[in-house]
């Protein structure tokens, strides 16, 4: 089985200029090769292509053409991995198939205040991607001390692994080959409950996960370490959108960046690191704990959160609980421990359904947190209600 494990890097100051070399060419490359099929999409739409000449450049000719033209006249290319470029090729690639796919939307460019780029660097030989406790020997990088000792499993077997920057600080992703299904149910026989029942599982606002059998996990971003960043969020971006109009009064260009600029942005991307590392946190405790428990089965509801998203007076808070990435994590990981993980249809009244008699209350508002049933007087949490209801569904299909 292959599973990924990302470390964060402490390189050397060479090191990290060679980092971020690479990537901008990388990014530079990805944009090229986007800017070139949409013209020739353009030339092919006003008839100034023949039929027999291509209007879509595969990632293996633009190599081709970056090898044989490109490096001749902007040399500075070839300081970036080969390898890592025609990833980067194989990526937008890889875009435009999923847009023709109607997978995806059309590929954009690649933004350097974004950095989204990765270095990818395949295991070519012997010594590549051999890994101590303390440091990690990554092609073209040399030797990269690591910042969490032991974390990286030694006797793996590495096929591949990326090297990323974000917020002025440097991660290392390998990816390895292990026998996870043994391990995780080694480590169940030791220090993990018995065996029970199916669950229901509830996601919402006011608490991240309210589960059948009572347990409840809160909402991260509610508590009062994330406001109190998100308040210092607010502040920084307001300073950093004043220094651009500054910059627009006194005759500049708002576009064009300064040093303190950069300062205060990467200060902005700091905050918002800091906030997805402990929203992303919270999500793998919540997962660990109800997998902890060996139910059976596991039943969620199959959320609509891009129709939740344009609710504008919930849409914040909807983005800050991460229902995807949940969702996406628990699949994983049910099928790693052998659970089976139910979904129920998106429209099943989970919430309105009365679980001791099954009446259907239509008008239930979401200001009502209170489940009352007007037939058998039933009356119980609405979130406990609905995670009852769900881990007594009937119709579901399984992941």
């Amino acid at each position: 089985m292959l599973k990924s494990f990302k470390t964060e890097l402490r390189p050397t100051e060479a090191q990290k200029d060679k980092i971020r070399r690479s990537i901008g060419i990388c990014r530079f490359l990805y944009n090229q090769y986007v800017a070139r099929n949409i013209l020739l999409y353009r030339m092919y739409q006003r008839g100034l292509l023949d039929t027999h000449q291509k209007h879509f450049v595969t990632a293996m000719d633009f190599d081709k053409y970056v090898n044989h033209v490109l490096k001749k006249r902007l040399p500075w290319i070839d300081q970036c991995g080969s390898k890592a470029r025609k990833k980067a090729l194989v990526n937008a690639e890889h875009a435009f198939q999923r847009f023709f796919r109607g997978e995806g939307g059309f590929p954009r460019f690649k933004r350097k205040s974004r950095e989204d780029v990765k270095l990818y660097f395949p295991k070519n030989n012997k010594g590549d991607w051999q890994i101590w406790r303390h440091k990690v020997m990554i092609p073209t990088l040399k030797q990269v001390r690591l910042k969490e000792y032991g974390y990286l499993p030694q006797d793996a077997n590495v096929i591949s692994g990326t090297v990323s920057c974000v917020a002025g600080r440097y991660y290392v992703s390998v990816t390895a080959e292990i026998d996870e299904k043994s391990r995780y149910n080694k480590d169940c026989e030791t220090s993990y409950a018995p065996p029970s029942d199916g669950i229901g599982i509830d996601l919402g606002i006011k608490s991240l996960a309210v589960m059948s059998n009572g347990n409840v996990f809160r909402n991260i971003n509610k508590s009062p370490k994330v406001r109190a960043l998100e308040r210092k969020l607010r502040r920084e971006q307001r300073r950093l959108s004043r220094k651009y109009e500054m910059r627009k009064k006194k005759g500049g260009s708002a576009a064009a960046a300064s040093a303190n600029i950069g300062k205060k942005k990467l200060t902005v991307q700091r905050l918002h690191q800091r906030l997805t590392c402990i929203r992303e946190d919270h999500e793998n405790k919540v997962i660990h704990a109800i997998v902890k428990q060996k139910p059976r089965f596991i039943t969620v509801e199959d959320l609509n959160v891009r129709g939740m998203m344009k609710n504008r007076h919930l849409a914040k808070a909807i983005a800050g609980e991460r229902f995807n990435s949940f969702l996406q994590k628990l699949r994983r990981k049910a099928e790693i421990t052998g659970i089976e993980l139910r979904i129920v249809d998106r429209f099943y009244p989970s919430s309105k359904r009365c679980h001791a008699c099954g009446h259907v209350l239509r008008d239930l508002e979401l200001r009502e947190r209170t489940y009352h049933c007007p037939a058998c007087g039933y009356k119980e949490d609405r979130d406990f209600n609905a995670a009852l209801n769900l881990r007594d569904a009937k119709e579901y299909r399984t992941a």
